[in-house]
């Protein structure tokens, strides 16, 4: 029995379900950018395996630390006790983030990162006595598939069954210079029923690869705190330099009050969830009552391997190599832009950081489940491109090691499949 074989006996893979879905392309192993089947195959990897492989696949110095780290302690039951790598770790990348950010609290995936930041909000309120349980996020949203983070993700197909169960949410347009004024009317009008805000900073991801101004969402930022609305910064997906700078936060002024974090935490190697937040916030939990208390734990809580892991991937963040990783990345992203923005078939280019989306034109039929992102799936497919169009939208979000031969082969494939699609 093959292996393909022996996975649809007993495996039930995401968005998989159709009785006409594909079977599953076997991998067996992971080699900088590239991915390579049971054939030996190549595929590279353009989305970054779901956004969170930074460094390349199977990179030996993460293998390194892991691999001494199991050697050590593998596993501690985080509630009463600690260890070396997970209070590395928050000591570390503490430093990288707004100075506000003062504690953290480990999870252990991202959406579980974004129910820890929905909780502290909601508890927060109630803590002090001011029970708020509205919250506010945009349209179009996307913050993870467990319930709290449902709630606050767009209503669409894939929240559809859960609709009546998900807890009241107000949702916002994306800010620009037109709505930005009533916007914050809007925020006024609420802001003794909103418990916070919680957003997707500079790019929607799931949402189709949307982007806005970082002008924008500061002065949103700022309106949310002058009503003392609490901010959450979903940056699960824009962490770690996904929009040119460590993370998207960079690019406001504001500060948010709690941050989320996970995908690129660890290099893409493993999962593992952090919620960072201020004093402010860890202050309405500290308490001699214990009904005070954030009772939300995880059974793999800053699991030291994890921990190990991210350590790793964080020192390989920060060497200069992978700056200038990132800005060759968005340097080629903005040359292919300029050559494709003006073709028939595309109707926007748009690019921030190492992200490049093209929005295909298709007279109006813009679903994720249109005919033609499974066309084009299948098409860079067969290329040995491993590109997940979101409806009508195909992106480029690669490791920062891919090579420029490499991210040339996926431009090239594109503007082929521009004229043969």
């Amino acid at each position: 029995m093959t292996l393909v074989e022996r996975d649809l006996k007993v495996i039930w893979h995401p968005y998989t379900q159709m009785k006409t879905a594909l079977p599953p392309i076997p991998i067996i192993r992971g080699e900088g950018a590239c991915l390579y089947d049971e054939n030996g195959k190549k595929y590279i990897d353009a989305v970054s395996s779901w956004w969170v492989n930074i460094h390349g696949h199977s990179h030996p110095y993460i293998a390194q630390k892991v691999a001494e780290q199991l050697t050590k302690l593998e596993h501690v039951i985080f509630a009463g006790f600690t260890h070396p790598t997970a209070v590395e770790l928050a000591e570390r990348l503490l430093k990288l983030l707004p100075a506000n950010q003062q504690k953290a609290f480990y999870s252990d995936n991202g959406s579980t990162a974004v129910e820890v930041a929905i909780k502290m909000c909601l508890q927060y309120w109630n803590n002090r006595g001011n029970r708020r349980t509205k919250m506010l996020a945009f349209k179009n949203a996307y913050h993870g598939d467990t319930f709290g983070a449902m709630a606050v993700s767009g209503r669409s197909a894939f929240t559809a069954a859960f609709d009546s169960l998900l807890f009241e949410v107000e949702f916002i347009d994306l800010p620009n210079i037109n709505n930005i004024q009533s916007l914050k009317s809007q925020i006024s009008n609420l802001k003794s029923e909103l418990a916070c805000f919680i957003f997707e900073p500079l790019i929607q991801g799931s949402g189709g690869m949307l982007m806005y101004e970082a002008q924008y969402l500061n002065e949103l930022m700022a309106h949310c705190r002058k009503e003392d609305v609490l901010l959450i910064a979903d940056e699960v997906f824009t962490g770690f330099g996904r929009t040119g700078k460590a993370f998207a936060c960079d690019h406001v002024m504001e500060q948010p009050d709690i941050m989320c974090f996970s995908k690129g935490l660890t290099g893409g190697t493993m999962a593992l969830g952090l919620t960072t937040c201020t004093q402010r916030i860890f202050d309405a939990f500290l308490s001699d009552d214990r009904l005070k208390t954030l009772f939300h734990g995880h059974s793999f809580t800053a699991n030291p391997v994890a921990c190990s892991a991210a350590l790793a991937s964080l020192d390989l963040f920060l060497a200069e190599d992978t700056n200038k990783n990132v800005q060759r990345i968005m340097g080629l992203h903005t040359q292919f832009a300029l050559k494709i923005k003006d073709h028939p078939k595309i109707k926007e280019v748009r690019q921030t950081g190492t992200i490049i989306a093209m929005e295909w034109e298709t007279g109006g039929n813009t679903s994720y489940f249109s005919s033609l992102r499974d066309k084009l799936y299948q098409y860079f497919l067969d290329a040995g491109i491993i590109l997940r169009p979101l409806g009508n939208i195909i992106y480029i979000l690669p490791p920062y090691c891919i090579t420029t031969e490499d991210l040339s082969y996926i431009y090239s494939k594109i503007e082929q499949a521009l004229e043969e699609i």
